[in-house]
């Protein structure tokens, strides 16, 4: 039960009005026999037949009848658990089939809940769009005749995928990872304040509020002993300050139920501790709050922003709890690792935190630069308070709306790390089309300008410095667990070593899988002195076997190359379609919806393609997946010459490449879907050319189906693709037969 799992306790003040923003109308879903089938089609084997019935007013039966007349599988019971690993997913299916009050029912949460979720959970009402769709409340009632032959054409299609098949289930890749091997090689866990950060988010973290969580284990042996093993030494997680340290005389109503998260960070942290690995806390602090939560407190009320106002960083109140609850925190788990601190990012925290400090009566009297660099001082100050001895990493992300920033950097206190995006500000051609890194880049190999000067100029006062790097994934494509293009991390971590910086972090929410790229940062980054050919060569045979070395290097080396052909830009990042790939809906009219960051793609071509042309934007996703098409013709060599030692590896690693070029050709397919969609919609063609385009579009639409049933079998045995831990799971089975449902659908209106 998500009202029990998530434990979200709203601060007095913080009450749950649910933001609605524009509130335009739900996008209907005429693929489906009716809005009915739809809820229950989405919703099957994710939330329970007696929960959806409660949600829409009918009996369990009701619903597990739905489910069989358009040939969904039989229900299957969840573990304890699953809800909440889950909810995110179940939010954004249904966030155009219902209500925000039915959403409430189908989650099980109340709307205080509900409302600190979309506010604190990593930005989920961003991710949504910043906007609720305005829908009718869906209520049961008997399907009709014509309903009924509407399920029996959907059944149809979905037994072609479903019967008889023993499809792994969502999260059945947590059972591999649960348990630490017997055989601990000795040496492996290095202990010691002075080694270098590498630094992780657990592959299956939670983000919102993960030390409320008692019924699930976020950090098993088995990961942190092969995080170890691949030379992770640090994970970060999400928190709330005030969530997790009480607020004293000062801000009473702080720390509801921070007794329980302190007890399981302890357990965590000792845990960890076991493997080598140090346990750190995100803090982007402090959080803002509403207008109620300030009443009587106009002395520590800052600049406003919607219907938030900032905790004023500059006021002695504001400072002296981030201070205590610190080191309240530090001293009561005295073997944390650190903190990371973001003090610029999308949350709204600080005055000076979008820049807009001069709505502050007191901050408006300091410069920019002492109000960020004053909040990174606070936040060290309380925690070397607790424990001298924990790192204090500053992240330089968002300073200056991402321009340089020597002032801040002159005015951090002494004690810190600063960290800064390795790739940023790296120069990038693509298509013949010149931008720069902003973040988030495999395809762009660092370090960049930007990240050097500022590592140059924390290193003249003394400061030590760490990479921020991704070498899993990054929102280029963040569905597989990890990237098989050894050859461009490789390349990356030998230029980090004349950088010289003090540590590495290694993934933002997306990509903390143990993985053979984590194994190529740690053996280079380590030792620098090694050849990268060495070093992929020696992998590749440790992965593989002796005999599949030579494919396996061509096959790394063709998806790195093709993957230097991606469309980088921070629009096509965050809005395009490849984290959904072959799973993302296509439209027969344009919706009139903006596509949201890496939450909701829909049709909206214009925020996909970023800088880049329409043609350009497809040629390179056409690069990428037929460079990519000719890798996975070697890889089908590394399969064959496998030992049977091997062979799981070198089969497992076969599906997670596969599985990205379905994503990458689905997206130039969908780019091309629209551009021919909308030229067929202008109505100004003539037959001849009409009918051509109908062809094309004809050819597209069954590529897709092509394109989702070929996914559809590697997800039947592999939970891990899809899956993101901040985003939960983007789509899970029943969405490629959705898509094949969809297809066909637009096929048959095609004809018209």
């Amino acid at each position: 039960m998500i009202l029990g799992l998530l434990c979200y306790k709203p601060t007095s003040g913080q009450k749950g009005v649910l933001p609605l923003g524009s509130h335009p109308q739900a996008i209907p879903v005429p693929h489906f026999p009716d809005r009915l089938h739809a809820f229950v089609w989405r919703n099957w084997n994710l939330v329970s037949p007696e929960t959806m019935g409660r949600t829409i007013g009918c009996n369990a039966s009701d619903i597990i009848e739905i489910a069989s007349s358009m040939g969904l599988p039989s229900y299957q019971p969840k573990e304890p658990g699953f809800d909440r690993r889950i909810y995110i997913t179940v939010i954004r299916r249904n966030w155009h089939l219902l209500s925000y009050a039915q959403l409430l029912t189908l989650l099980n949460m109340n709307s205080d809940e509900l409302s600190v979720a979309l506010k604190e959970d990593d930005g989920l009402f961003i991710k949504l769009g910043n906007l609720k769709p305005e829908i009718e409340e869906l209520k049961y009632s008997p399907p009709d005749k014509k309903v009924i032959r509407g399920a029996l054409k959907i059944k149809h299609i979905a037994q072609q995928y479903f019967q008889g098949q023993n499809t792994c289930t969502p999260f059945q890749f947590v059972d591999g990872l649960k348990y630490a091997s017997r055989n601990k090689k000795e040496n492996v866990y290095q202990q010691g304040k002075n080694r270098d950060v590498r630094l992780v988010y657990s592959y299956f973290g939670t983000y919102g509020d993960p030390l409320s969580d008692t019924l699930q284990d976020l950090y098993p042996d088995g990961l942190l002993e092969k995080l170890a093993q691949s030379g992770v030494n640090g994970i970060w997680m999400h928190v709330v300050l005030n969530q997790i340290a009480p607020g004293h005389i000062i801000f009473p109503e702080f720390g509801a139920g921070h007794a329980l998260r302190m007890q399981n960070l302890n357990r965590i942290v000792n845990r960890a501790k076991k493997y080598g690995i140090d346990i750190y806390l995100y803090m982007n602090e402090p959080r803002a709050m509403d207008a109620v939560f300030f009443s009587n407190r106009e002395q520590v009320r800052g600049t406003k922003e919607g219907n938030y106002y900032a905790m004023c960083t500059s006021s002695k109140e504001v400072q002296q709890w981030m201070k205590d609850a610190l080191a309240y925190v530090f001293s009561n788990v005295p073997g944390l690792g650190g903190v990371l601190t973001i003090t610029a990012s999308e949350n709204f925290t600080n005055c000076a935190s979008h820049g807009n400090q001069r709505g502050c009566g007191r901050c408006s009297r300091q410069s920019y630069a002492e109000i960020i660099a004053g909040v990174n001082r606070t936040i060290e100050e309380g925690v070397h308070r607790g424990n001298p001895d924990a790192k204090v990493i500053v992240w330089d992300w968002g300073w200056h709306n991402h321009g340089l920033a020597p002032d801040v950097i002159a005015a951090l206190p002494d004690a810190v790390f600063l960290m800064s995006v390795s790739e940023w500000a790296k120069p990038v051609e693509r298509g013949g089309v010149a931008s720069e890194v902003v973040e988030y880049s495999i395809s762009v190999v660092g370090p960049g300008p930007r990240a050097l000067q500022h590592w140059k100029w924390a290193k003249e006062r003394g400061l030590k410095t760490v990479a921020k790097v991704q070498v899993n994934n990054t929102w280029e494509l963040s569905s597989v667990p990890w990237l098989p293009v050894p050859d461009l991390v490789a390349r990356h971590m030998s230029a980090l070593s004349d950088a010289k910086t003090d540590g590495l972090m290694l993934s933002w929410s997306l990509g903390g899988y143990p993985s053979p790229n984590l194994e190529i940062a740690d053996r280079l980054s380590n030792h620098p002195e090694l050849l990268k050919e060495e070093v992929l060569n020696d992998l590749a045979g440790e992965r593989y076997g002796k005999l599949a070395v030579k494919a396996a290097r061509k096959a790394w080396t063709a998806f790195s190359n093709a993957f230097e052909q991606y469309p980088y830009s921070g629009g096509t990042l965050y809005s395009a379609p490849q984290q959904y790939g072959p799973a993302n809906l296509l439209y027969e009219q344009p919706t009139g919806y903006k596509a949201t960051m890496v939450g909701f793609p829909y049709d909206d071509l214009k925020s996909w393609k970023g800088i880049y042309p329409e043609n350009i934007f497809m040629e390179q996703f056409k690069k990428v997946a037929d460079g990519w098409h000719d890798g996975l013709d070697y890889f089908k060599q590394v399969v064959a010459l496998s030992d049977s030692l091997h062979r799981a590896n070198a089969m497992s690693d076969e599906d997670i490449a596969k599985a990205a070029y379905l994503h990458f050709a689905s997206v130039a397919n969908q780019i091309a879907y629209v551009v021919g969609r909308d030229k067929l919609l202008a109505n100004n063609l003539s037959p001849q050319n009409k009918s051509k385009l109908r062809e094309e579009l004809r050819h597209i639409l069954k590529q897709e189906i092509q394109l989702a049933s070929e996914l559809f079998e590697i997800c039947s045995r592999d939970s891990r693709i899809g899956y993101e831990a901040s985003n939960q799971y983007y789509y899970v089975l029943q969405d490629l037969v959705e898509k094949v449902i969809n297809c066909n659908y637009l096929l048959h209106r095609l004809k018209r």
